[in-house]
C-alpha cells in the first residue's frame, strides 16, 4: 500500500453492500456522522467508508474490500481509545458495534462474547450463574479494546490481567481469513492479541475465563479535598499490606458542575479511596479501619453489593465525552512521591482536570507465567492515570500543559513502561514493553500482517 488516495467506484461499493449483513457508509449517508463518532469525542474520525459490521463474515468481507483497493482497516467497538489513532483518510472504520452477542456456559465457567459487547452486556449474564469476569471500572467499555489492551480491573490483584483469561478467540486475520485462535492454533498470533495492542488481527469475539463471584464488600470514603495529604499518606502506607483479595484506589477529584452529576457531589473537590474486597464484609471492615480511622467521611457509600455493580462503583461516565488522558506506570511510590502527588492535583492546585488517580496493583499482577500473552505481570507498584474533559481547544491545551508537569514531576517513580489503555501520549504501543516483548510482536505482525493493513498504534 502507498497510502496514496483511492477513488471508490460506485459500482464496487454497491457490490460490497450487496456482500454484507450490516451496513457500508459513506459521508452524506444516513447513519454517517452518528457512526463515526467515538466515544471519546476528542477523536474527529473522518474515514474514507465505514462498515458496520454485523458478523465475522462482514469483517472477512471488509478485508478483503480494503485489501483490494488499496485502503486499511481500522476496527473500532467503542472508541475509548480512539483518540492516539493516526489519520483515517485512507482507512475504512470497522465499527463492531453491532455485534453484541454474549453466551455464558456455566459448567466450564465461561463466557463466549463478541466483539462489539461492552462489559455491561456482560456482567448481568455472568451473574446469573454466580459469576464474573475481570472486566474494568466501566460498564461502557468495550470488551474487545479492554482485552486486547491488557485488561487492569478490580479483580486484577486476585486474578491478573484480564487478557490472560482468554482461551480462545475468533479473529479474522489481514489475508481475510476467519481463524479460531488459541494456544495449540496459531499460538503466537494468540500471545500477541493477549495485550499486544491489537494490530495483528481483528478479533470478531472473545472466550474467556469466569470466576466465582456473587458480591463483595465496596464503596467509596470521599473527604473534602483539603485532606488530600493525610489521606493520601496513610492509604500509601496501607496499601503496603493489605490481601490480593482487595483493590483500592485513591482519587483527587473535582467533580464538574454538570446536572447530570448528583447534586451532593456537583461541582466539590474531593479526595476518594474506592476499594473492593471479595471477601466478607466483617472482614472487609476490619482492613477497612485505617482508612476510617481519618475521620468522618463527607460521603460513605460502602457496604456489601452484587457482583454486577462493580462495574459502575467507580462512577465513570456513561455517556461520551471529550477527554484528555495520560497514565504512568510507577515503581515504587514513597512519602516524597505522594507528596508530589498531592502537589499535582490537591487543595493548592488549580488543575484542569476531572481527577488524578493512584491504583494500587501488585498481588496477581505481578505473578509471570509462560502462559500469559504480550501483557505478563507489570512490575510496577501503582498506576497513575489524570484525566480531563476538553470542552474547548483551550481547555485541551491546559490538560496537554499539566500532561506534561506531572511527566516531569513524577519521573522520579515511573517506570519505563506503560500499559496501552493508559498511555493515550505515547506515539506507539511498542513503547509500553520490554523490548523483548516489543520484538517478539513486531516478529508477529510481520508474519501476520507484513503490509500494515490493520490500523492501530504498534
Amino acid at each position: 500500500m502507498d497510502g496514496s488516495p483511492t477513488e471508490i467506484a460506485d459500482a464496487d461499493l454497491e457490490a460490497l453492500r450487496r456482500s454484507l449483513d450490516g451496513d457500508a457508509l459513506i459521508r452524506g449517508d444516513a447513519g454517517w456522522e452518528e457512526s463515526r463518532q467515538a466515544w471519546n469525542l476528542v477523536a474527529q474520525q473522518e474515514p474514507a467508508l465505514i462498515v458496520m459490521a454485523e458478523s465475522a463474515a462482514d469483517v472477512a468481507e471488509t478485508v478483503q474490500f480494503a485489501r483490494s483497493h488499496g485502503l486499511r482497516v481500522a476496527p473500532q467497538s467503542t472508541g475509548h481509545g480512539a483518540a492516539p489513532l493516526p489519520d483515517l483518510g485512507e482507512a475504512i472504520l470497522l465499527r463492531t458495534s453491532r455485534m453484541t452477542a454474549v453466551a455464558v456456559d456455566p459448567e466450564e465457567r465461561t463466557a463466549t462474547i463478541a466483539a462489539g459487547a461492552k462489559w455491561r452486556d456482560a456482567v448481568g449474564p455472568a451473574a446469573e450463574h454466580g459469576l464474573a469476569a475481570l472486566h474494568g471500572s466501566s460498564g461502557t467499555v468495550g470488551v474487545a479494546g479492554y482485552m486486547l489492551g491488557g485488561g487492569l480491573g478490580w479483580l486484577g490483584r486476585s486474578h491478573g490481567f484480564a487478557c490472560n483469561s482468554v482461551r480462545a478467540m475468533e479473529v479474522v486475520t489481514a489475508d481475510g481469513e476467519i481463524r479460531r485462535v488459541d494456544e495449540d492454533d496459531d499460538p503466537d498470533l494468540f500471545w500477541a492479541l493477549r495485550g499486544g495492542g491489537g494490530g495483528h488481527a481483528i478479533v470478531t469475539s472473545f472466550e474467556i475465563e469466569l470466576v466465582e463471584l456473587r458480591e463483595a464488600y465496596a464503596g467509596s470514603l470521599m473527604w473534602p479535598i483539603e485532606m488530600a495529604g493525610s489521606v493520601a499518606q496513610a492509604w500509601r502506607e496501607w496499601t503496603q499490606s493489605v490481601p490480593d483479595e482487595l483493590s483500592a484506589t485513591l482519587k483527587l477529584i473535582r467533580f464538574p458542575p454538570f446536572p447530570q452529576i448528583p447534586e451532593p457531589l456537583r461541582g466539590r473537590a474531593l479526595v476518594a479511596v474506592t476499594f473492593v474486597f471479595t471477601g466478607d464484609a466483617a472482614t472487609g471492615e476490619e482492613l477497612l479501619a485505617p482508612i476510617r480511622s481519618l475521620g468522618e467521611p463527607y460521603m460513605d457509600t460502602v457496604g456489601t453489593v452484587a457482583a454486577p455493580a462493580l462495574a459502575t462503583l467507580a462512577g465513570d461516565p456513561e455517556d461520551p465525552v471529550p477527554g484528555i488522558g495520560a497514565g504512568y506506570l510507577l515503581d515504587s511510590l514513597d512519602e516524597a512521591g505522594i507528596d508530589a502527588y498531592v502537589e499535582l492535583a490537591g487543595p493548592d492546585a488549580d488543575v484542569p482536570l476531572i481527577f488524578l488517580e493512584l491504583r494500587h496493583l501488585g498481588g496477581a499482577l505481578e505473578r509471570s507465567s509462560e502462559s500469559h500473552g504480550a501483557r505478563d505481570a507489570t512490575g510496577a507498584a501503582y498506576l497513575l492515570y489524570g484525566v480531563g474533559a476538553a470542552m474547548s481547544p483551550e481547555m485541551g491545551a491546559a490538560i496537554g500543559a499539566l500532561i506534561t508537569r506531572i511527566e516531569e514531576r513524577m519521573e522520579p517513580w515511573t517506570a519505563d513502561q506503560s500499559l496501552p489503555a493508559f498511555a493515550e501520549q505515547r506515539d506507539d504501543v511498542r513503547s509500553c514493553f520490554r523490548p523483548e516483548v516489543a520484538d517478539r510482536l513486531d516478529r508477529v505482525s510481520a508474519e501476520y500482517d507484513p503490509d500494515g493493513l490493520i490500523l492501530a498504534r504498534r
